[in-house]
């Protein structure tokens, strides 16, 4: 019954949360632009799966990401995984090769299962008239995340300040602006804040908290955050990167269909002339 009564107490404060959203929206539609709402059945019926989706999705949150993420980083630190030998400590970096694994891994999948990320891509694929492809933004967009927490991880552990990884991150940022298709740079941008969503942030947040908690001299509350900031981050750059290498590609392509096209011609001259020689020898 504890589980029920926590989702009954998830639901009304969601239902707190929602019906201002509700108010804003019905009063502008009715107040200033005085237009009645199409369909207003429906538009309620939504709402209502909004709230209850929200809340059933709060209480999974609670009952399965968070302990299923502190629990991983409990055991990928545990003295058997981090010196199989049975040696004692120190604990070096190197040590925590599997965190990291677990950490690209992890960062990846959640991705790629993003739905915020899926829509977007549908839409820079149907807007770009097929030229952004929808998974290769997908995938790059992965890649950027697994290594972003990957590096994030690697930074609790190790014990350096965030501001240096972050500052170095956004010196690359700009740079890649400059030399980046203009096309691309905004959506870009935006791929950084369509990753850090419903299904990311919560695993990505229990794994920050439960490695900062494992890792000796770590502080939860100094440490354990800022894997989320790793993760809008990198997603930027490999989004830019993945646009300069398919333009790289796309002039290659251009290219050598030139120099094929220049050959082609060059190899038909001489033919046509041969012609003409032997025409005027027939007349003689």
């Amino acid at each position: 019954m504890a589980w029920l009564n926590q989702l009954l107490e998830t639901l009304l404060l969601t239902m707190r949360d929602v019906i201002p959203i509700a108010v804003i929206l019905f009063g502008f539609q009715l107040g200033v632009l005085k237009r009645p709402i199409a369909n207003w059945k429906t538009v309620v019926l939504g709402f209502v799966y909004v709230t209850f989706g929200l809340s059933f999705f709060l209480v999974g949150l609670e009952l399965a990401l968070f302990p299923i993420g502190e629990n991983l980083a409990n055991q990928l630190t545990s003295p058997s995984i981090l010196h199989p030998d049975g040696s004692a400590g120190p604990y070096l970096w190197q040590d925590y090769l599997w965190v990291y694994v677990f950490a690209a891994a992890i960062g990846f999948s959640t991705t790629i299962a993003e739905p915020s990320l899926i829509a977007v891509a549908i839409k820079a694929n149907e807007v770009s008239g097929g030229t952004i492809s929808t998974q290769g933004l997908r995938i790059s967009v992965a890649i950027g995340v697994a290594f972003g927490i990957s590096l994030g991880c690697f930074r609790i552990v190790v014990g350096d300040p965030i501001h240096y990884y972050i500052m170095a991150g956004y010196v690359v940022v700009v740079i890649q602006t400059f030399f980046a298709p203009k096309s691309i740079i905004p959506l870009a941008y935006d791929s950084g804040g369509v990753t850090t969503s419903t299904v990311t942030v919560p695993l990505v947040a229990a794994l920050g908290l439960g490695l900062a908690s494992n890792v000796e001299g770590r502080n939860p509350l100094i440490d354990g955050f800022g894997l989320i900031a790793f993760a809008s981050l990198f997603p930027i750059i490999a989004v830019m990167t993945y646009a300069q290498i398919v333009a790289w590609l796309d002039k290659r392509r251009d290219q050598s269909s030139d120099e094929k096209t220049e050959t082609q011609s060059a190899s038909s001259k001489p033919s046509s002339i041969s012609n003409i020689e032997s025409n005027r020898s027939v007349k003689e």
